[in-house]
C-alpha cells in the first residue's frame, strides 16, 4: 500500500516570528470547547456573585491549559494517538468511550444545532429557531465534508478572532471594575457559589473535544517530541485567548445583570443582548449577537471536525489487540501516523493475537492515517449522525432517560481523560523528554480529584 500522505518528518518546527504563524490547533481546540452553555454558566455566575469568582475561572483556564498540554505530548512524545493509549490500557478504556461518543454524538448534536439557532433567529427572524437550527446543522455538515484540515483550520481562525473581539469589545464597553476585578483573584466561597465555583473551574472549555486536540496537531504534521515547545505555545496561546474570553463575559454577566434571577439556559444570552440594546443601541447588540453566532459556530464546527476524527479512530483501534499486545512507543512503529514517519524498526509480532502488533512501515494495516481520516466512511457516517438523526431531538425534546445518560456519561468523561493521561504519560511508551515530571503529575493528580467531584455532585444532582 501507498504511503497515503507527506512524509512530515521532514518537518522542521518554525522559529522566531513564524512560530506565532503557526499557531492553529490550540485555538481550535480552545474553541471548540467553549460552547453557549459555558457562555450561560459564566455570564450567571457573574449576574448572581458579581466579578467575586474571577478566581475560579482563571483556576478553571489554567487546569484546561494543563490538560490540553498532556493531550499534545502524549501525541507527540508517543507518536500515537488518544485511543491508542487507551487500547493499551485495555477494553473497558475503549469500550467506554465507544459508548459514550454515540450517545454524546446524538445529544449533543441537536444541542449544538440549537445553539446557532438562536442567534440566527435573532438576528434575521423569518425561521423558527429549530429551522435555523437545521439549516446549521447541514451547513456544518457541508463545510466539513469539503474541506481538508488546512483549510478548516483558517477559516475557524476568522471565527475565533471574531468571537474574541466582539466579546471582549463589549467587556471593555460596559466598563469593568477594575478594583473589583483585581478583588475577584483573591480565592473565596461565598454561599451558595460551591456550585458555580465548581462549574467554572470544571466546565468551562472542558469537553470530548480536548482528546481532538492530538488529532489536529497530527493533521497539521506535527510529529515527534521535536515539536513540544511548539505545541505548548500553540496550547497556551488557545486557552489565554480562552481565559481573557470568560473573564469578560464575567465582567459583562455581572455589569449588566447583576442581581437578577437568571435560568441556566441558552436564551439567556438573548436577554443579555437585549439589555445591551437597550442600554448601548442596536449595533451593540448585532455586535454582541454576531459573537455569540461565531461562539456557536465554532462549537458546532469543531465538534464535527474533531470528534469525527476521534470516532474514525475509534473504529480503527477498536478491532486492534488491546491492553500489553498493544505495542505503542517511540520504538515500535504500529502507532505512529501513517504517511507521516520514516520506517523504523518493527516489534516482532504476528498481530493476529498472539504477540505484539507488527509494524510494516507507512501505510500499514491497521495504523491511524491523518491523510486520510477526513475522507474516510466512519468520518462522514458520525458527520450524518452528528447532523441527521438529532434534528428529531429538536422537534420532540430530550427523553428524560437519554438526558440522563447523556449526563451521566459526559460527567465520567473529563476525570477518565484526566486519570488516563497520568497514567500514559508516565510509561516507557513516551519519549524520555515527553515525560510527566513532578509539576505536571500535581496538576494531573488534582484536575482528577476536582473531576471526580464533579462528578459525584452532577451525578447526584442528576438522580436527586
Amino acid at each position: 500500500m501507498a504511503s497515503p500522505g507527506p512524509q512530515t518528518d521532514f518537518l522542521e518546527p518554525p522559529t522566531g516570528a513564524r512560530k506565532i504563524r503557526s499557531i492553529g490547533p490550540g485555538l481550535l481546540a480552545a474553541a471548540t470547547g467553549v460552547g453557549a452553555g459555558d457562555l450561560v454558566a459564566t455570564m450567571v455566575a457573574g449576574a448572581s456573585f458579581g466579578t467575586v469568582l474571577l478566581w475560579a475561572a482563571v483556576v478553571g483556564t489554567l487546569v484546561k491549559l494543563a490538560l490540553g498540554e498532556a493531550v499534545g505530548r502524549w501525541h507527540l512524545g508517543s507518536g500515537a494517538t488518544m485511543l491508542d493509549g487507551w487500547r493499551r490500557l485495555g477494553y473497558w478504556a475503549t469500550g467506554f468511550f465507544g459508548v459514550y461518543i454515540v450517545v454524546w454524538g446524538f445529544v449533543y448534536g441537536a444541542t449544538a444545532m440549537s445553539a446557532v439557532g438562536l442567534p440566527l433567529n435573532a438576528l434575521f427572524g423569518g425561521l423558527p429557531v429549530g429551522g435555523w437550527a437545521a439549516i446549521a446543522g447541514v451547513v456544518g455538515l457541508a463545510l466539513v465534508w469539503v474541506q481538508r484540515y488546512h483549510a478548516f483550520e483558517k477559516f475557524m481562525t476568522v471565527l475565533v478572532l471574531i468571537k474574541f473581539a466582539t466579546v471582549v469589545f463589549v467587556a471593555i464597553l460596559v466598563g469593568p471594575d477594575l478594583p473589583a476585578l483585581a478583588n475577584g483573584l483573591v480565592p473565596r466561597l461565598p454561599e451558595g457559589s460551591t456550585v458555580y465555583v465548581l462549574g467554572l473551574i470544571g466546565g468551562v472549555g472542558g469537553t470530548i473535544t480536548m482528546a481532538a486536540y492530538g488529532y489536529w496537531l497530527f493533521a497539521k504534521g506535527w510529529k515527534g517530541p521535536k515539536w513540544l515547545s511548539m505545541m505548548r505555545l500553540d496550547n497556551a496561546t488557545g486557552y489565554i485567548m480562552t481565559g481573557i474570553f470568560v473573564v469578560s463575559m464575567l465582567v459583562v454577566g455581572s455589569t449588566i445583570l447583576f442581581g437578577e434571577n437568571l435560568t441556566e439556559s441558552d436564551s439567556g444570552l438573548l436577554t443579555l443582548a437585549d439589555r445591551l440594546g437597550a442600554l448601548y443601541g442596536e449595533p451593540v447588540r448585532i455586535l454582541f449577537l454576531v459573537g455569540f453566532l461565531s461562539v456557536t459556530f465554532t462549537s458546532l464546527l469543531g465538534v464535527w471536525n474533531g470528534v469525527s476524527l476521534l470516532f474514525t479512530d475509534w473504529v480503527r483501534a477498536i478491532r486492534l489487540p488491546h491492553g500489553k499486545k498493544a505495542a505503542i512507543g517511540p520504538e515500535v512503529t504500529n502507532a505512529v501516523v501513517t504517511g507521516e514517519e520514516d520506517a523504523a524498526v518493527a516489534t516482532p509480532g504476528r498481530g493476529d493475537g498472539e504477540g505484539p502488533e507488527r509494524g510494516d512501515g507507512p501505510g500499514r494495516p491497521g495504523a491511524y492515517e491523518a491523510a486520510r481520516a477526513e475522507r474516510s466512511l466512519p468520518f462522514r457516517g458520525y458527520l450524518l449522525w452528528l447532523t441527521f438523526p438529532p434534528m428529531a431531538l429538536l422537534l420532540i425534546g430530550r427523553p428524560f432517560a437519554l438526558t440522563l445518560v447523556y449526563g451521566v456519561l459526559g460527567s465520567f468523561f473529563m476525570p477518565f481523560l484526566a486519570v488516563t493521561l497520568l497514567l500514559l504519560l508516565n510509561t516507557r511508551m513516551v519519549a524520555p523528554e515527553a515525560r510527566s515530571r513532578w509539576l505536571s503529575n500535581a496538576i494531573l493528580g488534582i484536575s482528577s480529584v476536582l473531576f471526580a467531584v464533579l462528578l459525584v455532585t452532577d451525578v447526584y444532582g442528576r438522580l436527586t
